[in-house]
């Protein structure tokens, strides 16, 4: 892994890149992305999460699974018509009846009540168009995205916890194909605390690797092979 100002990067194959998402997943939980009284009062839960439901998994595929995830985090939110499950026609349906009982309140000499059924009306009106035209954006941004952008531009993702971006950099070469994929923490203070605890993982598998002792038995049956015999102790060896 190589550590710079513009975050965490690492070049590998695709276990690499899971494996260094599963480890600044772990980093984050570790320095308490869902604790404010640990972030300094940022409740960073929710960016978390949708780092977590991005990040690339061993089962999935760049150009499949993470080139529709990254479409899907970059597209327009919804807005406030389609939060509430409304579609455009219905709310321009509910205007024009905010309309009617505008002009009944009107015939009842009721110009207060009028003019606040009249507001409910446009209102109405504004959050149609707006669905509308998210709508729209949307497909727009799904079709550039999916067909040109992932050409042109690696994926990526970004909201106020991390910043991520994956690049394939050779494709069928004699290594299989290689990726570079990069991971920066946005706040400073939980960048540091990251980067300790990723340095303590690295150090926490490597105790591993050399505390593991060989099975010599479980190599001999499982290849059939003689384990090598055991160095003869030379304080026992007597001289003719």
């Amino acid at each position: 892994m190589e550590e710079s100002i513009s975050g965490f990067k690492v070049r590998g194959d695709w276990g690499d890149v899971v494996e260094h998402g599963e480890r600044i997943t772990q980093a984050l939980r570790d320095a308490g992305v869902h604790d404010p009284n640990r972030t300094n009062g940022a409740d960073f839960a929710p960016a978390f999460e949708e780092w977590e439901e991005w990040r690339p998994r061993a089962h999935e595929t760049l150009d499949s699974d993470v080139s529709e995830k990254t479409a899907d985090q970059a597209s327009v939110e919804e807005g406030k018509g389609e939060k509430a499950g409304k579609e455009p026609d219905e709310d321009i349906k509910t205007a024009g009846e905010k309309l009617s009982e505008s002009y009944e309140r009107l015939e009842e000499d009721d110009p207060e009540a009028a003019v606040g059924t009249w507001k409910e009306s446009v209102n109405y009106v504004a959050r149609a168009a707006d669905s509308a035209s998210r709508k729209a954006l949307r497909r727009v941004e799904d079709t550039v995205y999916q067909n040109v952008m992932t050409q042109l531009a690696p994926y990526y993702f970004d909201n106020e916890l991390v910043s991520a971006n994956i690049q394939q950099s050779t494709r069928n070469g004699d290594d299989g194909e290689q990726f570079v994929f990069e991971v920066n923490v946005n706040d400073d203070t939980l960048k540091e605390d990251v980067s300790d605890r990723l340095a303590e993982l690295d150090e926490e598998i490597d105790r591993w690797h050399v505390e593991v002792e060989k099975d010599t038995d479980a190599a001999e049956a499982i290849e059939g092979a003689e384990p090598p015999p055991e160095p003869e102790d030379q304080s026992k060896s007597t001289t003719n």
